[in-house]
């Protein structure tokens, strides 16, 4: 039942791609997480044109690697904006409300362009949940063929086609992201740090530049008067450190 299940959502999927297939091909936003290696595998299945492509962002090592060596063909693009150098051209951190990083850095590419990707209804309440939609900013026009697919699937549909998936799935990440993403919550953001520590003394160089940037200007940051504690109020240490003291971690 389970393996029927999963074959209409890939018929599905591979419908609405081929019904929907630009003549110039898609643009299939490709990130390397477990969504974006079966849409990968669902685009090469329908048979439709398709440019794969890959930003960067901050990204873990591993996941690089893991493209570079299985999908040799996805192009490596690079915004002329780095996270190092988008703090302080914006005199403050990325965070929840504000994430300047996504707009500059994750989801630029494929203006003009009719872009796939791999967002589903189940990754979060405030995604937009649209089979299809477009932007009249960028011209974009995005198609999302595994909207109604599950986390449960996915990972079926990959071990079922013996599909290669980066090995952080198998080291105790559920999701694979950014860095020290600020939309992560506070557990992970450590985990994160403290996996990939040389990552934590950039954010804090770029906080100082940011800082440096900000004096010049005579304008104060209540965050913080160093990179440190900027950085120990983006990440709420304190509060992390209470509550694992509370747990009895």
């Amino acid at each position: 039942m389970t393996m029927l299940f999963i074959k209409d959502r890939i018929d599905e999927s591979i419908e609405i791609m081929r019904t929907l297939e630009p003549p110039d091909g898609y643009y299939l936003a490709f990130s390397g997480g477990k969504d974006s290696v079966v849409l990968y595998d669902l685009a090469v299945k329908s048979g439709v044109k398709f440019d794969a492509h890959f930003n960067y962002t901050v990204d873990p090592p591993e996941l690089v690697r893991f493209i570079r060596e299985h999908y040799p063909t996805v192009s490596m693009d690079r915004s002329r904006w780095t996270m190092w150098t988008l703090i302080p051209h914006k005199q403050m951190p990325p965070t929840q409300i504000v994430r300047y990083c996504c707009q500059y850095l994750k989801e630029r590419g494929g203006e003009g362009r009719v872009v796939l990707t791999g967002v589903k209804k189940s990754d979060s309440t405030k995604r937009r949940k649209a089979m299809v939609s477009s932007c009249r900013k960028n011209g974009k026009v995005v198609v999302n063929p595994m909207l109604n697919w599950v986390d449960e699937e996915v990972w079926e549909h990959i071990r079922g086609e013996g599909l290669p998936y980066c090995e952080l799935y198998d080291q105790g990440f559920n999701r694979i992201g950014c860095i020290g993403c600020p939309s992560a919550n506070t557990k992970r953001r450590l985990m994160d740090f403290e996996r990939w520590p040389k990552f934590r003394a950039m954010y804090i160089r770029a906080f100082e530049k940011m800082l440096a940037r900000r004096r010049e200007r005579g304008q104060e940051l209540k965050t913080g008067n160093t990179g440190e504690e900027v950085m120990s109020w983006w990440l709420r240490e304190d509060a992390a450190s209470r509550k694992v003291k509370e747990e009895g971690r």
